[in-house]
């Protein structure tokens, strides 16, 4: 147990998210998704939905700032479009977690879960509820306080 860390977030979780460099990707996807084929890295968390994984590595998961889009989710395909089928509701839980969603083409969306860091396969069963995260950096604790650098004790006080 951690003090302060979502606990959904196991420590197989924590180290891909943790070795993830800037600008690799991960990909949370729903349970019809292809993970295993996909997946160079695979993560199950089976009977978790999307929007409560999303959540919780979001908490700790910086969005890379240099993209224009560092949440991209998986477009409805032209048939569901034509059969009426909406924009899932789930994108609008993931938009208040992540901000800004662009969508990408099924196939686009699948070749870049192919060469993503890592996926973890929740078990959301609604539809198009897959969603790729760009990973930025963390800025120096000098940047996040006002340009001073803190040594020592002050560091570990100013946590």
């Amino acid at each position: 147990m951690l003090k302060g860390i979502d606990k959904l977030l196991t420590g197989d979780i924590l180290k891909v998210l943790c070795d993830m460099g800037h600008g690799d990707e991960l990909v949370i996807a729903d349970a019809n998704f292809p993970a295993e084929t996909c997946a160079k890295r695979l993560i199950r968390l089976p009977g978790i939905d999307g929007v409560r994984a999303v959540k919780a590595i979001m908490s700790v998961f910086p969005l890379d700032t240099y993209s224009d889009d560092p949440a991209i989710v998986m477009a409805l395909t032209e048939s569901d479009v034509k059969k009426g089928v909406r924009r899932p509701v789930i994108w609008d839980d993931y938009q208040s977690a992540a901000g800004h969603l662009k969508e990408i083409e099924r196939f686009e969306f699948y070749e870049r879960a192919k060469n993503a860091y890592a996926v973890i396969a929740t078990g959301e069963e609604r539809q198009y509820a897959n969603l790729l995260l760009v990973k930025g950096v963390v800025p120096p604790e000098e940047e996040k306080n006002g340009g001073a650098l803190l040594r020592g004790a002050e560091y570990y006080r100013n946590l």
